[in-house]
């Protein structure tokens, strides 16, 4: 019986688990982690570091038009012997030209409005949804969800319908005697508002009633009994409550909408100054890769540098929290 007992204490203890199943199962726990990096290599860092070069390159009548830089094809010391050529002349440009500062300043100004109306819309119906009866919800959610089922062109086209001197809001509006004469909504500043709050509409809904579901409601009982308003339990415990889905859904918004070109081109017409019309005109229209390259650059930089910022000031105010 001692022999059992020494033999088994000699045996190091495994967890219970074979060694190769631990192996494979740290294995799947490092994937996990890996994979999500390696899609942002592929698809954000790489496809960056292409652009960030084109920026630094300069143009040329060829194809593609731009004098390539940093190039292996005369092997390493020709690579190395490009650092000598490199030049900001492209960002310097931007800086010197009014129209790039205008075009940023504007889609900045017109995102951030669109940001508030849409968070202006979308708080009371996804409050709605998340106090509607729990056999109702999957069916509203689908409905927020549903206008994905169409393409977005096709939604954005149908806005022309609406707004244009003769579509259906004038004449319902007229035949209701509400105005005497059509109003001009479209190639205006108020229908790119109304396109972009319409679009980008879900995606304010979705991360506002997922915050929203999981709030406990006792909280506003007993707010309530205690004698508190609806209006300042409102403030002061669901919306607090709430603004982890009120901060992503406003990033969510506030991000696709600084760069948007079809809603401006489509209903905000010709004059329409977005920096998204900016970079595909220099693009496409002037054949401008150098230039173009560089405002995307900046415009990325502009919106990911506070983005980092806000999240590692959020990540130091929870660990002062704790």
């Amino acid at each position: 019986m001692s022999n059992i007992a020494v033999t088994d204490a000699a045996v190091p203890s495994t967890g219970g688990q074979p060694f190769g199943a631990r192996l494979a199962a740290g294995f799947v726990n490092r994937l996990v982690i890996i994979v999500p990096y390696l899609w942002l290599l592929f698809f954000f860092l790489i496809p960056f570091v292409i652009v960030f070069k084109i920026s630094l390159s300069q143009t040329a009548i060829a194809m593609p038009p731009y004098t390539p830089v940093l190039d292996f094809s005369d092997g390493v010391s020709g690579f190395f012997a490009g650092f000598r050529d490199l030049n900001f002349d492209n960002y310097v440009w931007l800086t010197q030209d009014a129209l790039y500062f205008k075009a940023y300043v504007t889609s900045l100004i017109i995102a951030a409005i669109s940001t508030v109306l849409t968070l202006l819309v979308g708080y009371p119906i996804a409050y709605g949804m998340a106090r509607a009866p729990a056999t109702i919800r999957p069916t509203l959610l689908m409905l927020v969800i549903l206008p994905f089922w169409t393409s977005f062109l096709i939604r954005v086209y149908a806005w022309i319908g609406i707004l244009k001197p003769e579509g259906l809001l004038n004449q319902l509006l007229l035949s209701l005697h509400i105005i005497n004469h059509p109003l001009v909504i479209l190639n205006t500043y108020t229908a790119i508002f109304i396109g972009i709050v319409y679009s980008y509409l879900p995606f304010m809904v979705l991360p506002l009633y997922s915050s929203l579901e999981k709030m406990d409601y006792s909280l506003i009982e007993a707010a309530k009994d205690l004698g508190c308003p609806p209006t300042s339990a409102f403030w002061k415990i669901t919306f607090p409550l709430s603004l982890p889905g009120v901060i992503a859904g406003c990033l969510l918004v506030f991000i696709p909408a600084v760069g948007e070109f079809v809603i401006p081109d489509l209903l905000g017409g010709s004059q329409t100054l977005m920096i998204g019309k900016t970079l595909w005109s220099e693009f496409f229209a002037n054949r401008d890769w150098p230039v173009s390259s560089a405002v995307a650059v900046i415009l990325l930089l502009l919106l990911t540098v506070p983005i980092m910022l806000f999240q590692r000031a959020q990540a130091r105010a929870q660990e002062q929290d704790k």
